[in-house]
């Protein structure tokens, strides 16, 4: 297998082991327990015990004493945090009708951290909008996985988790601490995840030299007559037409481009995003790059992002008049303007107070009258929890956008075509948030530009699989064209009009510093060539994905299985009957 051709990195994927035991299987993956089956049903997506840094950021541990028998796993963990670190001894025991998990660790020296304890994800397919019965330390509460994304916590104080799958009852017991569930499908998982800690409590918080911590999870299942099939989640239309493709540049970028003006031509997109940050400095130097780019290359729709200051007891009216007079004066003439106020590119987690920062009603009110006759955006230039946790005004702006980044909480390759799973949830929450308003996508792109939960993206110099990183190797590999075929695949039925898959160049661009090509490029340019196609076909199943039109079918294998790993091709489509 060619490491870098796939992957753009030497560094191979995690290694596996299925444990077996009567009907029962899971996946033994890095320590983690994943997709546990009971004949052939998926009842648990995952059981791990994880540990987060102050910027959420996922600590990899280092795991000796590896012991396999049977159904029965032991090991040692140590996660080391700056000066401190965990030492963790973790055992896991897979029996015909039982999952258990229990951990001890011990802190050696202050450990500065999130959260340090055990996460149950849930599966979403069959389970959005279904039954759960929700055990508390006081009693019983029967309720239901949300359909609809839940902006906040669905289930604080959870003692324990039961629901169905297939003929069968799974009841999820957790010991040790507080635990909550998060509706993880915000940021692009496909789970519910359940987590010890709760957010209204104080992080990033400490954990003393000595301290203990002893937890456990235990999973059980006994047969059951099967539910009530619940409806899957979609937001699909029934006369889609292929989004518009959009590329971000920043100013440098702007520069780049038109000194090679053949660049933004052969990816064959038909707009540009214009990335313009008051709170980073940028101004009308850098509008003037992106109007000589426009000079340059005409033909382009150039969308400007502007993320305003937006200070709390500011003059909006006297700001935003000064980006119309810097616009006015740089000679770039945008097709349409998204504005976020700076402070919402961060997000505000359950339980903590709000930054101050202006009305959005007034930001949006405040633009139109900057910006008159131009058309108007708003949304979050971050990702959908932010959206969902703070929704624009009823009709106030012409289109909403959010982006989508695969590697908030998990960065191992199955784990980042699992988000696609979960993107068809995003769009239908979305539209009933938005309404029929024009609904934009971006930039979506493996590595994250930005990250909302922490102060800084995370460095990743050995071009690893890491969280939140805001370069991934898997950009330069078969991987990336491979997740964002399946990423068109996934949103191509829910109306979308504009996506933006990719930068032109950087780490999460199309092009190389030498000028080649990204592998990712040439499924860019077969999607931006269909732009307005109607949509005949659109599927993300069974480790493909699949996007139909009249003039040609587009296939990904999501999966690094042989004959074709990570391979993507486009064919005619078949004769009609």
């Amino acid at each position: 297998m060619d490491l870098i051709r796939l992957y753009g990195t030497d560094k191979p994927p995690r290694p596996s082991q299925v444990l077996r035991a009567g009907d029962a299987q899971v996946t033994l993956d890095a320590g983690q327990l994943r997709h546990l089956r009971i004949g052939g049903v998926e009842a648990i997506r995952a059981v791990s015990f994880l540990v987060r840094d102050p910027d959420w950021g996922t600590v990899d541990p280092v795991i000796t004493e590896l012991a396999i028998e049977g159904g029965h796993v032991a090991y040692s963990a140590r996660y080391d945090m700056g000066e401190g670190h965990l030492d963790a001894q973790v055992t896991l025991t897979l029996t015909p009708d039982s999952l258990t998990a229990e951990v001890f660790a011990v802190a050696h020296g202050i450990v500065e951290t999130n959260r340090a304890g055990f996460t149950v994800l849930h599966p979403i397919e069959g389970l959005a909008g279904a039954p759960v019965r929700v055990g508390h330390p006081g009693g019983i509460e029967d309720a239901q996985f949300p359909a609809q994304i839940e902006p906040w916590q669905p289930f604080k104080d959870i003692a324990s988790l039961t629901h169905q799958a297939g003929g069968l009852r799974i009841e999820c017991r957790l010991e040790g601490d507080v635990f909550e569930m998060e509706d993880q499908r915000q940021w692009g998982d496909a789970s519910f995840k359940t987590y010890n800690r709760p957010l209204a409590l104080p992080w990033p918080y400490a954990i003393a030299d000595g301290e203990e911590l002893r937890q456990a999870v235990s999973i059980s299942w006994t047969p059951a007559p099967a539910g009530k099939p619940v409806p899957l989640i979609r937001a699909d239309v029934s006369d889609a037409h292929f989004p518009e493709t959009a590329l971000i540049l920043t100013a440098a970028d702007a520069r780049r481009a038109a000194a090679n003006t053949d660049d933004l031509r052969r990816i064959g997109a038909q707009r540009v995003l214009c990335h313009l940050d008051i709170a980073a400095g940028h101004g009308l130097a850098e509008l003037q790059a992106f109007a000589a780019l426009q000079a340059a290359l005409p033909d382009f729709d150039y969308d400007l992002e502007l993320i305003a200051a937006c200070p709390p007891d500011s003059d909006l009216d006297a700001e935003f008049a000064g980006h119309a007079a810097d616009l006015a004066a740089s000679g770039l003439r945008p097709a349409s303007i998204m504005t976020c106020p700076a402070v919402d590119r961060q997000s505000t987690p359950p339980g903590s107070d709000w930054p101050p920062c202006p009305p959005l009603d007034q930001v949006h009110a405040t633009a139109r009258r900057a910006f008159p006759g131009v058309t108007l955006g708003g949304g979050m230039a971050s990702f959908f929890p932010e959206l969902n946790r703070k929704r624009p005004p009823s009709d106030a702006w012409d289109f909403v956008t959010h982006g989508l980044c695969p590697i908030v909480h998990a960065a191992d390759d199955l784990s980042v075509m699992e988000t696609l799973e979960a993107v068809p949830h995003i769009l239908a929450s979305a539209r009933a948030i938005i309404g029929d308003r024009d609904y934009r996508l971006g930039p979506s792109t493996i590595a994250m530009r930005q990250n909302p939960y922490g102060s800084r993206t995370i460095p990743n110099p050995d071009r690893d699989r890491v969280c939140m990183a805001d370069d991934d190797p898997r950009q330069d590999g078969a991987f990336a064209a491979a997740w964002t075929l399946g990423l068109a695949a996934s949103i191509a039925p829910a109306g979308v009009t504009v996506w933006t898959p990719a930068a032109l160049y950087g780490p999460r661009g199309l092009i190389c510093d030498d000028g080649s090509l990204r592998p990712v490029a040439a499924v860019v340019q077969a999607l931006a060539a269909r732009a307005g196609q109607p949509v005949r076909r659109a599927t993300v199943a069974d480790s493909r994905g699949e996007l139909a039109f009249d003039d040609a079918v587009l296939t990904a294998n999501l999966t690094s299985d042989d004959p074709d790993p990570f391979d993507w091709q486009s064919r005619p489509p078949s004769p009609k009957s």
